[in-house]
């Protein structure tokens, strides 16, 4: 083989949303990248087979059917899985797991990954989490605080485009945003209630990933303005919303510095003990199973959380029989997530004669107010709430016969009101996870109870089997950051302490859970590792 055709600047391992950002910021710099992605390839528009069709356009007019269900009881429990979008997703038998515990893993293997079915969710951290593992005592310390991040936030938000406001909130610091999307009248409602009687608790709406006024730089990538269609999931033909394939990876291919390698498994990386780093990895083709090495002098190691503690953990010497930098074993421990627990569902009288239009692609949501400034309660942390009013319509069976059937297609119904949260947890719900959704249930009901709402119903998800760890996607750790090698693995700039060439920079590199969705996190973490890695690269230090 020419070893030339097999060696790069530098190896990208995965294709999502962190991986598409170490590609775009690699490329842009100069350097020949290698984007290795396990699955197929998916290009933007070309391979969104679904975006355009209409439910009876669909066999089973875009249900889950009883046999995919049956076939898939993981996947299919989450939100976006049906008939217009199973093609994004490893079906449970394609890959399958043991689960000492009941972990829900949701994955996504194609170019892309899961940007193309995230929920869009984008909101800064605050020093309130980046110094809560060292306030509160758990974990170890976070190596980096918001003023490390925050000018890479703004960077990657004017890049990505992020609707919202500048809400002026010290524990969800404000973003660089485009025109927001509007509370219904409902939620405006419900938002004057809660603000009148609880002055501690602001209502603001999402902040997502979507572009409601289009700038230049999101024009110089061919995207456009968001639709409000809502069919997000099967991959957007105007771009609207951010994802690899409709971003980062086209920007990156625009330098003639990208080469893609689709259905592509990362074994392991390659460590070279006379030289101290890493120096390539080894793949097998997943159609072939040929085995390839291909070569870099920078990785960053992007292949999903657990995908990534894997590749890691599966990258054994003499050095680290152990896996790749792990001579202090922590790493494939401590995984921590997001969970959706508890839900709180009531009705709203009145309001008949408001209306609203389009589907609009986020939530209102109400950032913590539970031990942020200080210990308040009996748990640690705290949650964010996130809540939508809405009216039952046409896509809800109908009632009746003859002219009273067609006289309900054409009216919207009640208003119903629906309030989730995002809880601090370890893969195990622990004593202070059950406190903390109990605290939530609580304080929904007496906010909604405040704002007028009837028929006020409360469910832990979990035990109606729905709601097991993992099912939110936002799993994270096993390969923490931290300025200790004895208690982390990585250091500020994501480099595995013990090998300064590798970087991981999804959700693997974690230390600890905000209540924040995680993503936008991991996007600026990315951009500012890669900014980093090339300047090291110039020196020569990899």
């Amino acid at each position: 083989m020419d070893i030339k055709e097999y060696t790069f600047d530098a190896i990208v391992i995965g294709s999502g949303i962190s991986g598409g950002w170490a590609a775009k910021e690699l490329c842009e710099k100069g350097l020949k990248t290698l984007v290795i992605e396990r699955g197929r390839m998916v290009k933007h528009l070309k391979d969104y087979p679904t975006a355009m069709l209409d439910p009876w356009q669909f066999k089973h007019h875009n249900s889950k059917t009883r046999q995919m269900v049956e076939d898939n009881p993981i996947i299919s429990k989450h939100y976006a899985f049906d008939e217009s979008t199973e093609h994004f997703y490893i079906h449970d038998k394609l890959h399958p797991y043991i689960q000492e515990k009941p972990f829900d893993w949701i994955r996504g293997y194609q170019v892309g990954g899961k940007s193309l079915l995230w929920a869009r969710q984008t909101q800064r951290w605050s020093d309130y989490e980046f110094e809560a593992p060292k306030r509160d005592g758990f974990a170890t310390d976070w190596p980096i605080r918001y003023a490390d991040l925050a000018p890479w936030y703004s960077y990657v938000e004017k890049f990505i485009g992020v609707s919202g406001n500048r809400d002026g909130l010290k524990n969800l610091p404000d973003s660089e945003v485009l025109p927001a999307f509007e509370m219904n009248a409902v939620e405006l409602h419900i938002k004057d209630k809660i603000n009148r009687e609880f002055p501690d608790r602001p209502v603001i709406i999402g902040r997502c990933a979507h572009i409601t006024k289009a700038e230049d730089i999101h024009l110089q990538q061919g995207r456009a303005t968001c639709m409000a269609r809502s069919l997000c999931q099967r991959g957007c033909p105007f771009g609207a919303y951010f994802s690899s394939n409709a971003s980062t990876l086209p920007w990156a291919e625009k330098t003639g510095n990208l080469t893609i390698k689709p259905n592509t498994v990362v074994h392991s990386i390659i460590y070279d003990e006379k030289l101290g780093k890493a120096t390539g990895v080894k793949t097998v083709d997943a159609i072939t199973k040929k085995e390839t090495i291909y070569h870099a002098r920078i990785l960053f190691v992007n292949g999903s959380t657990l995908n990534s503690n894997l590749i890691l953990l599966n990258s054994k010497s003499s050095k680290f029989p152990n896996g790749l930098g792990n001579l202090n074993g922590l790493m494939g421990r401590h995984i921590a997530f997001h969970n959706y627990r508890g839900r709180i569902t009531a009705t709203m009288d009145g309001f008949e004669d408001n209306y609203y239009y389009g589907r609009r692609p986020t939530q209102v949501f109400m950032p913590s107010f539970r031990n942020v400034y200080r210990q308040e309660t009996d748990f640690l942390r705290g949650y964010m709430i996130a809540f939508s009013a809405s009216r039952s319509s046409w896509n809800k069976p109908a009632n009746g016969i003859g002219q009273h059937l067609k006289d309900s297609l054409t009216e919207a119904g009640q208003w119903t009101v629906s309030m989730s949260i995002l809880l601090i947890t370890s893969v195990a719900y622990t004593e202070n996870d059950e406190k903390l959704m109990r605290d939530f249930l609580e304080e929904g009901v007496a906010m909604l109870k405040t704002a007028g709402c009837k028929n006020i119903k409360t469910t832990d998800q979990q035990e109606i089997g729905y709601r097991n760890p993992g099912l939110e996607v936002h799993e994270m750790g096993g390969v923490r950051m931290g300025t200790d090698p004895d208690t982390s693995l990585l250091n500020k700039w994501n480099q595995l302490h013990h090998c300064k060439n590798v970087f991981v920079t999804d959700g693997a590199c974690m230390t600890s859970t905000g209540n924040q969705n995680p993503s936008l996190t991991y996007m600026a973490l990315t951009a500012r590792a890669a900014n980093y890695a090339f300047e090291e690269w110039q020196k020569g230090n990899l």
